[in-house]
C-alpha cells in the first residue's frame, strides 16, 4: 500500500525548505507567498536497519525498502476557502493523502517575511486549521441539500446512515471541532469515506525552528504544543536548515553531524516514525535471490489482506503464507536453519501479521 503525506503551512513557514530537504529536490525557494503553485511530490526511502541484514543474508539483486510520497502544496492564507490567495487550488493536492503534516513557523527571523507581519504558531495553526474545516463544510452543506429530501422519506438504510453522519460532521466543524477528533461509528466512516475530509485525516505538527536552537523547546513550540494538547496531536520540531544540511552529507558523515548536534535522529526520521505510528503502520517482508523488499500494511491486517498489497491475484487465489520471524531469521542465520530449528510456520488467511514478518505466498487462480 502506498502512503502519501501532504505538507501544507502558510507561505513563508519553511514548507519547500523541509520538502527539498526530506526528498532531496531542489525546487524554488523564495521569500514571498505563493511561490509554490504547482505541487511538487517526492518519494522518500522509509530507514529500516532490518533491510540491511537481510541484505546479507539473502545477497538480492535488488533491495526495495517501503517508501514515502511527500506532497508539497502552495500555501494557505486566510480566506483560502473562498478564494483567497490561490483560493480551492490547493484542496484537489491533499484530498488524496492519507496524512497531513502541517508545518509551523516558530522562529524570528527580520529577513524573512512573515505573511501576517508577525509570528505566532498558535494564530498560524488556527488560520490553516479554519480554512481546512471551511472547505470540509462546504462539501458537507452542498451534499446534505442534495439528499436531504431522500434521506427523509426513503427507508434506504446507506442513505440515512449518510445523511445523519453529514450532519453530525456539520454540526462539530460549526463548533470548531475537526472531524477526527469527533467519534463516528464504523458505519458512518464508511459513509464519509469517499468524500475525502481534510479534517478527518491524521494531522502532524512540524515546528520549524533556527539551527542554533535544536534540541531546546523554545516558547513558539511550547505554545504550539500546549494548543493542540487537546487533540492529542505529535508536534516534532525539526530546523529545515538542518535537514537541508543533512540531505547533502553521506549516511556516516550525517550520523557525525547529528552527533555534534547533540540529537540522535533527524527531522525526516521522527516524522517517518510519527507518521507510520499514527497511521498504525507495520512493514513485512519478502526475500530472495531477485531481491528484499519491504511492504507497509495497517497493523491488524491478516495474511490474505497483505497478500493483496503485493497483488489483487494473491488475495484472491489465496491458499497459505509461508512466515518466518525476523528476530529467528536472524538468530538463526538462513533459512535452512529456521526451518532445522522447526521455527518455520505455514499459516492460513486469518492469520494476522507481525512487524517484521518474512513471507512467501502460495496462491492459485
Amino acid at each position: 500500500m502506498g502512503l502519501k503525506a501532504g505538507i501544507v503551512g502558510l507561505p513563508n513557514v519553511g514548507k519547500s525548505t523541509l520538502f527539498n530537504a526530506i526528498t532531496k529536490k531542489h525546487i524554488l525557494v523564495a521569500n514571498y507567498p505563493f511561490a509554490t503553485i504547482d505541487p511538487n511530490v517526492g518519494i522518500v526511502t522509509v530507514p529500516d536497519s532490518r533491510m540491511q541484514h537481510l541484505e546479507e543474508i539473502y545477497i538480492p539483486e535488488e533491495l526495495k525498502p517501503a517508501t514515502i510520497e511527500f506532497v508539497d502544496i502552495a500555501g494557505i492564507v486566510k480566506g483560502a476557502s473562498n478564494g483567497e490567495g490561490l483560493g480551492n487550488k490547493f484542496l484537489s493536492h491533499i484530498r488524496e493523502v492519507d496524512a497531513i503534516v502541517e508545518v509551523v513557523r516558530c522562529f524570528d527571523d527580520k529577513e524573512i517575511t512573515h505573511v501576517d507581519g508577525s509570528v505566532d504558531p498558535v494564530r498560524d495553526v488556527g488560520v490553516i486549521n479554519l480554512e481546512l474545516a471551511l472547505a470540509d463544510l462546504e462539501i458537507i452543506t452542498n451534499r446534505l441539500d442534495r439528499i436531504r429530501t431522500k434521506a427523509r422519506t426513503t427507508k434506504e438504510k446507506e442513505t440515512q446512515i449518510e445523511f445523519e453522519a453529514l450532519e453530525k460532521a456539520k454540526e462539530s466543524l460549526e463548533k470548531d471541532i475537526p472531524l477526527r477528533m469527533v467519534k463516528f461509528t464504523e458505519e458512518e466512516l464508511f459513509a464519509l469515506k469517499s468524500f475525502n475530509f481534510l479534517t478527518l485525516k491524521p494531522h502532524i505538527y512540524l515546528a520549524n525552528i533556527k539551527e542554533e536552537e535544536i534540541g531546546t523547546e523554545n516558547d513558539y513550540v511550547k505554545a504550539l504544543k500546549e494548543y493542540v494538547k487537546s487533540e492529542s496531536a505529535k508536534v516534532i520540531v525539526v530546523s529545515a536548515k538542518i535537514e537541508s544540511e543533512l540531505s547533502e552529507l553521506e549516511d556516516s558523515d550525517k550520523f557525525e553531524y547529528l552527533k555534534e548536534l547533540g540529537i540522535d535522529k533527524s527531522g525526516l526520521d521522527k516524522l517517518i516514525e510519527a507518521t507510520y505510528s499514527l497511521l498504525g503502520l507495520k512493514t513485512y517482508f519478502t526475500c530472495g535471490p531477485k531481491e528484499v523488499k519491504a511492504w507497509t500494511y495497517k497493523d491488524g491486517m491478516n495474511a490474505k489482506e497483505c497478500a493483496g498489497i503485493i497483488h489483487s491475484d494473491f488475495e484472491k487465489g489465496f491458499i497459505k503464507a509461508e512466515v518466518i520471524a525476523y528476530d529467528d531469521l536472524i538468530s538463526c542465520g538462513s533459512e535452512l536453519k529456521v526451518k532445522e530449528q522447526g521455527k518455520f510456520r505455514i499459516e492460513g488467511k486469518e492469520y494476522l501479521m507481525q512487524d517484521g514478518d518474512i513471507c512467501h505466498f502460495r496462491f492459485n487462480l
